[in-house]
């Protein structure tokens, strides 16, 4: 039984985005909570569920209270292969389809720049306990150590080069130039400028790396039939899968669930987000969800540009020039996309994709008949 189209997400919203926000991480997920129920028309007391990344130090008992939810139905969270998007969307959906929930909230609020520091290692090492008795001993102490170990052998593998990476940077640069809520909103960036930048863990150049970032992201999911009543643009939840441990790429492996249970191929996608803590990692997973053989054609000739692009691709900017909320910022925008209402607006978006942690998890988003 699939929830196919039965689900949709009825309400968005953010804060801004910083460096330094002055406030704490429950009060990031409660305005950007407060602002999603506001864009769905919908009060805290008709909230029923809650939903988090595990990491996330807002507890679901806090936000209830904070919020005044009076029945806290369902609740639960991911672990970290799943950051923080597509497989909390399945699970919400899921209990909305099995009657376990009438509306779900799925929320993030991280000081991810004046706290804990991803960059640091501070949210992510090990203290040289489990799997991190065996890296961090060695200098791999940080995501960006390990995943760069990855980038080089696939480009030892393929022949895509640091350009092709800085191609996509600059593209999603230039989309973050259209919005206004983006960190690098006005600062444009040239392909001489990314390839001119520091090496931060080699093949990694600054501009690939996404930005530490303080913010809240939150996201209202409710029946289709709800959100019919709403009177909102409908954004159905078309499909939704994850893939974990297992041979081979989660994203191969992930896109065939994923696509199976849409019933519809890559080419009928419109507009396309993907986690991109590295920038590199874009060009990968188009091409292990099968959207190309080789991505490196596609960026030489501007194929991820919103207007011109035959793959539009991180269309608000993405991790790398919006800011970095694990994921997110991107559901975000692939349900503004559906609606029509980005500021880098691809047209007649039907089939929305969004990747929330290279294969780990993945949704497409329908545009529905109100």
């Amino acid at each position: 039984m699939s929830f196919s189209n039965a689900v949709a997400i009825v309400g968005v919203g953010e804060t801004d985005y910083s460096r330094a926000s002055g406030r704490t991480e429950l009060a990031l997920s409660l305005q950007a909570i407060r602002a999603a129920l506001d864009d769905a028309g919908i009060e805290p007391r008709d909230v029923d569920g809650l939903m988090k990344w595990w990491v996330d130090t807002s507890t679901e008992a806090e936000v209830a209270a904070n919020l005044g939810i009076p029945d806290l139905a369902w609740w639960g969270e991911v672990n970290q292969a799943g950051n923080v998007g597509a497989p909390l969307v399945a699970h919400a959906a899921a209990a909305i389809h099995a009657g376990l929930a009438n509306v779900v909230v799925i929320y993030r609020g991280v000081n991810g720049r004046s706290g804990r520091r991803y960059g640091r290692g501070d949210v992510t090492g090990q203290g040289g306990r489990g799997a991190g008795a065996f890296t961090e001993p060695h200098g791999l102490l940080t995501p960006q150590h390990g995943l760069a170990m990855v980038a080089r052998r696939r480009m030892h593998d393929t022949g895509i080069a640091s350009r092709h990476f800085g191609m996509q940077a600059v593209a999603q640069r230039r989309h973050a130039n259209r919005n206004p809520r983006a960190t690098f909103y006005g600062r444009t960036l040239s392909l001489e400028e990314h390839q001119a930048s520091r090496l931060i863990v080699d093949p990694f150049h600054l501009f690939d790396c996404c930005l530490e970032t303080d913010g809240g992201g939150a996201l209202v999911l409710a029946s289709a039939d709800r959100a019919r009543e709403l009177g909102k643009p409908l954004v159905l939840i078309r499909a939704a899968a994850q893939s974990g441990p297992g041979v081979g790429s989660p994203a191969v492996r992930g896109a065939k669930r994923l696509f199976d249970m849409a019933g519809i191929g890559r080419g009928d996608v419109d507009v396309i987000q993907i986690y991109d803590h590295f920038g590199p990692f874009v060009l990968f997973a188009l091409e292990d969800y099968g959207f190309v053989d080789d991505a490196a054609p596609l960026v030489e000739e501007g194929g991820t540009d919103f207007d011109s692009g035959r793959l539009p691709v991180n269309t608000s900017g993405g991790h790398l020039s919006e800011a970095y909320l694990q994921g997110i910022n991107h559901l975000i925008e692939a349900t503004r996309q559906v609606r029509g209402e980005s500021t880098a607006q691809v047209r007649d978006v039907r089939f929305s994709f969004c990747d929330t942690g290279i294969g780990t998890g993945s949704v497409i988003l329908e545009r529905g008949e109100s």
